[in-house]
C-alpha cells in the first residue's frame, strides 16, 4: 500500500512535542523536534509516542516508526513572562505596526523617545514600520499626530502563545491535527 509518508526522507519528519499535558509546548515557533531527538527521547524514556509516520528507521537488530507527536512525561511549567525580544514583540503586536496596519519592513519604536527618558521595556517599545518610525522621529505619538492602535504591554507567555496561533506554519502533518488547535472552524 503507497503512503506519503514512505517517500518522506527522514529529515523531513520532525516530531510535534506536546507537554506533559498533551498541550503543544510552543505553538510559536511550533515545538517540534528532529526525528533523531524524538527517538533518543523515546530510548531515554523522556516521552511516550503518541502517533508515528510510516517511515521507519533501521539499525542492524531494530526497526522503528519514526515518531510524529511525542508528548513529555513529566510536565514542562512555560514561565509567565517571555523574554523581551525583537521577535517577541512583533508577535505580540501580530507583526504589524503600530500605528498605520502595515506588514512590511518592522521594526520597532520607543512610545516615549529615549533622549525624553524613555526605556526599552515591554510597556514603551511597539512595533513600527519604517515609515511611520520615520515619520514620528524622536517626538512621542501626541507630538508627531500618530495614534497607536493599541498601547504597548508587558505580555503574558500564554498571550503570545494565543497570537502564535494565528500564524500556523506552512506545513502541518495530518497526525498533529488533533493537537494543534489553529483558528480553523470545527466540524460538527
Amino acid at each position: 500500500m503507497y503512503h506519503p509518508d514512505l517517500i518522506r526522507h527522514p529529515e523531513n519528519c520532525p516530531a510535534l512535542v506536546l507537554n506533559a499535558d498533551y498541550t503543544p509546548l510552543s505553538y510559536y515557533p511550533l515545538s517540534l523536534w528532529p526525528w533523531q531527538t524524538a527517538i533518543k527521547a523515546v530510548f531515554l524514556e523522556r516521552v511516550d509516542i503518541v502517533s508515528s509516520y510510516e517511515r521507519e528507521v533501521h539499525s542492524p537488530s531494530f526497526q522503528m516508526k519514526i515518531p510524529s507527536v511525542i508528548a513529555l512525561k513529566q510536565y514542562v511549567k512555560p514561565s509567565e513572562h517571555p523574554a523581551f525580544t525583537r521577535f517577541n514583540l512583533f508577535l505580540r503586536d501580530k507583526f504589524a505596526c503600530q500605528y498605520c496596519g502595515s506588514t512590511s519592513d518592522l521594526t520597532f519604536d520607543h512610545v516615549v523617545p529615549r533622549r525624553a527618558g524613555g526605556r526599552t521595556t515591554w510597556e514603551n517599545v511597539a512595533t513600527a514600520c519604517s515609515p511611520c518610525n520615520l515619520k514620528k522621529g524622536g517626538r512621542t505619538p501626541k507630538e508627531a499626530h500618530m495614534q497607536l492602535h493599541v498601547q504597548p504591554i508587558r505580555p503574558t507567555s500564554w498571550q503570545l502563545q494565543e497570537h502564535g496561533r494565528g500564524f500556523p506554519p506552512g506545513y502541518l502533518h495530518e497526525s498533529w491535527h488533533d493537537w494543534l488547535y489553529w483558528d480553523v472552524e470545527l466540524l460538527a
